[in-house]
């Protein structure tokens, strides 16, 4: 794939982020000529400083009811600003609706009209490094129930009691949405998911195949059609 996406391009309608920083700094005494005891003065203590955020992005990562779960806002000292969704720049050739997840980047991309995409950060687990191509979204579920492989339980036996499926909720390793991956009829195994472990995209991860805050696949479940391209990179960073 050639080079097709410019991460700096964004559209007015772009959610911007700003980030505030700030230190507390202490002063130390010392022990005095006669024996007395080290005197130790400090400053003002501050509260944690945390990232400042442009109201855009405090509503786009608020706490979210949905389905019957309340999902909480994000935190946004645990998450790399680069990784939160945004609109860029899109000059390729693939059409409008086709989602490319670019694993060596950690970023998925959903190609919208007029040379633009949306761009989500995403972390990839062991079974999102096993698979690439060409497929298409078969079928889209929310709050889906999660069955473990066989391979997976046999590698770790604690999984023995997700057997039969685990129950959809904030703890189920799909989050609240996942897109189901086939190619030419046959499931890839291969799922495009939330995850309730948000402080985690952008790296790579021990389990599942692609990542994404529950925010975002909220975002791209309702934006992605039925039967979509999906284009799966594992090679270098080329978009």
């Amino acid at each position: 794939m050639s080079k097709t996406l410019n991460h700096g391009g964004l559209s007015r309608r772009h959610l911007l982020l700003g980030l505030g920083a700030g230190a507390a700094l202490s002063l130390t005494g010392c022990m005095s000529a006669g024996g007395r005891a080290p005197i130790t003065a400090y400053a003002p203590q501050r509260p944690p400083v945390r990232p400042a955020v442009s109201p855009e992005y405090a509503a786009a990562y608020g706490p979210i009811s949905d389905g019957g779960f309340n999902i909480p806002g994000i935190d946004f000292s645990r998450v790399d600003p680069q990784y939160l969704r945004r609109e860029v720049d899109y000059f390729g050739a693939e059409t409008p609706g086709t989602i490319i997840i670019d694993t060596p980047t950690r970023f998925a991309y959903l190609v919208r009209p007029g040379n633009r995409a949306i761009r989500y950060g995403v972390g990839i687990g062991r079974d999102g490094f096993e698979w690439d191509g060409r497929a298409r979204v078969q079928y889209k579920r929310q709050w889906p129930t999660w069955t473990p492989p066989r391979e997976m339980i046999a590698r770790q036996p604690e999984l023995e009691r997700f057997a039969d499926g685990q129950a959809p909720g904030l703890d189920n390793p799909l989050g609240a949405r996942a897109l189901y991956l086939f190619q030419n009829g046959e499931d890839t195994l291969y799922r495009l998911h939330g995850t309730p472990e948000y402080w985690t995209i952008g790296r790579a991860v021990s389990s599942g195949c692609v990542r994404f805050m529950n925010h975002d696949i909220i975002d791209l479940y309702d934006r992605a059609e039925d039967g979509a391209t999906v284009i799966v990179n594992q090679g270098p960073a080329t978009v």
